[in-house]
Formats: structure tokens, C-alpha cells, sequence
């Protein structure tokens, strides 16, 4: 394993080529294929260059083909739209003249609503006592939170422990908690680009939660095929957020799973929902 932290930083900060042209890198850690949130997050970053005043408030993506880690991502950004409130931006992600993935995002111009409600955040332990308490880093998920610190540049803290000892969860509902390793400057769209890269890590493994099994097992084969997200308030990625996640089906080789993201204060900052394949091994 690498002694040394991926560099969250550099691989969102993708490379003008060309006028709506950018280059995005992939770090150098043994996958086979690009973790999909990469693609996500560096094509959020391109559409956020090509705006001026605005921050994304939602995406939507489609994973087409694997994308291959030994070579640069090109993003292609189509400037669709741009409104008196809102703008909107299609990314299309290439690797060998091919389209791996076409991301939509839609840009907001900060405003006052009339109308303001959220949901209640879950009642659950902090990440901190839960570390704390049950030796989470070493006895309950051994070895891959340090994993994933290191080659995802993510930190979790999950809620339900038993989880990754077998443990079958009835309804279906899994909460954990999620933060950035790498501290960010104070830039708002940055912080948005960098949670919607760590968004994409466990919100497939909530579809085996019934089953007692995860997406670490090798009896499993997942991919995302699509992925959607909404941005509605600030918040921080370098902070402890919590994602409450839920499936609400599972049927034919696909599982549909939603999360909502709240601020430790109970502030709800985002929602996300995913389909992907889910496949046991033949």
C-alpha cells in the first residue's frame, strides 16, 4: 500500500486544453477501472470553469463505459444554456474517441426563497464516539478505512458497524459518516465538486444491506450506471457530514439507492440518488 495520500486537489484541478476543453488525471492506485465520483467531480470542476457567479444545485450522469485508469480524461463541456438564474452545462467525459460517461449540470445564481423546509437528520451517534468505542479503524472494518485514505482521499465512519461483520440490516437503512481527507480551501463550487466525488464510494453497497453481504465481497460485481444529485445549502467536504442512505429496490441484476447528506448541526445540504448493476459472481 502507498505511504502517501492521493492528491485530491490536483486530480479535481483539470487542465484547460482548448476553449471547453479540459484534461482531467487519474491517480495511480491499482484500479482497473476510474472510480466513477472522479469522473463526476472533474466534470462538475470543467462545468464551474465555464460559468462566472454560479454554483451547481444538481447533476445528472450516465456511466456508458469503464473508463481506463492509465489514460487522461477529456471533458468536453457544451455551454447549453444561460439564463438570467440559470445555466446549464453538458459534460461529456472521452477516453479513446469513445464517451464514457455525459454529465448534466445545472448552475444557480445565488437567491432568496419564500420557502424553506428540509427533513430531519437521523438520530445517530457522531463519527468520533463511534470510532472511539468500537475500535472501528482496526476490529470492525480492518484495514479499509486506512485504504480508502489513502487511495480515495475519503474518510468513513459508518453508523451501523455490524454491517461489515455480516450483519443483515431488515429495512434496509444505513447511515455513515463522510468527510474529505484532504483540507480544501474556502471555495464553495470546490467543496460541492469534492462531495459529489465522495458521493459516488458507498451509496451502491446500501442495496446489499438486507443481504448481510457488501461491495468489498468477492462473491459481488457492481457498477454505477447512473447517478444524480441536488445541492441545497452550503456546507463544508473537509467536515463530518452524515449520509443516510436507503434502497428502495432491488430487482432484475439493478438496485436503485437514494441518500440524503445533512451537516453535523442537522443542516440538510444534499440528496442523491443511483441505479446500478448488482450482480452476485458467476
Amino acid at each position: 500500500m502507498s505511504q502517501s495520500q492521493i492528491d485530491l486537489l490536483a486530480i479535481l484541478d483539470v487542465e484547460p486544453i482548448e476553449m471547453n476543453l479540459f484534461r482531467g488525471k487519474t491517480p495511480k492506485t491499482g484500479s482497473q477501472r476510474v472510480f466513477g465520483g472522479q469522473v463526476i467531480g472533474q466534470a462538475m470542476v470543467a462545468a464551474c470553469r465555464t460559468v462566472e457567479g454560479r454554483l451547481p444545485h444538481s447533476l445528472h450522469c450516465n456511466f456508458t463505459l469503464a473508463g481506463d485508469p492509465e489514460v487522461s480524461i477529456i471533458y468536453r463541456v457544451e455551454r447549453l444554456r444561460d439564463g438570467k438564474s440559470y445555466s446549464t452545462r453538458r459534460v461529456t467525459a472521452i477516453q479513446h474517441g469513445n464517451a464514457i460517461s455525459s454529465i448534466m449540470v445545472s448552475l444557480h445564481a445565488e437567491e432568496e426563497g419564500a420557502f424553506d423546509h428540509q427533513d430531519k437528520m437521523p438520530d445517530v451517534q457522531p463519527p468520533r464516539r463511534l470510532a472511539t468505542e468500537e475500535g472501528l479503524n482496526r476490529t470492525i472494518f480492518p484495514e479499509k478505512p486506512e485504504f480508502i485514505r489513502h487511495y480515495y482521499a475519503i474518510e468513513l465512519s459508518p453508523v451501523e458497524t455490524g454491517r461489515y461483520t455480516g450483519q443483515k440490516i431488515e429495512d434496509g437503512r444505513f447511515h455513515v459518516w463522510i468527510k474529505i481527507a484532504t483540507k480544501l480551501p474556502h471555495d464553495q463550487a470546490l467543496h460541492l465538486c469534492a462531495l459529489a466525488y465522495a458521493s459516488d464510494f458507498s451509496l451502491l453497497d446500501v442495496a446489499l444491506a438486507r443481504y448481510g453481504c457488501t461491495l468489498f465481497d468477492s462473491c459481488m460485481v457492481t457498477a454505477s450506471l447512473d447517478h444524480a444529485m441536488w445541492f441545497h445549502r452550503p456546507f463544508r467536504a473537509d467536515e463530518w457530514l452524515l449520509y443516510a442512505q436507503d434502497s428502495p429496490s432491488a430487482h432484475g441484476g439493478r438496485g436503485l439507492t437514494r441518500g440524503l447528506i445533512f451537516k453535523s448541526d442537522g443542516t440538510l445540504v444534499a440528496s442523491v440518488a443511483q441505479e446500478g448493476s448488482v450482480r452476485e459472481r458467476r
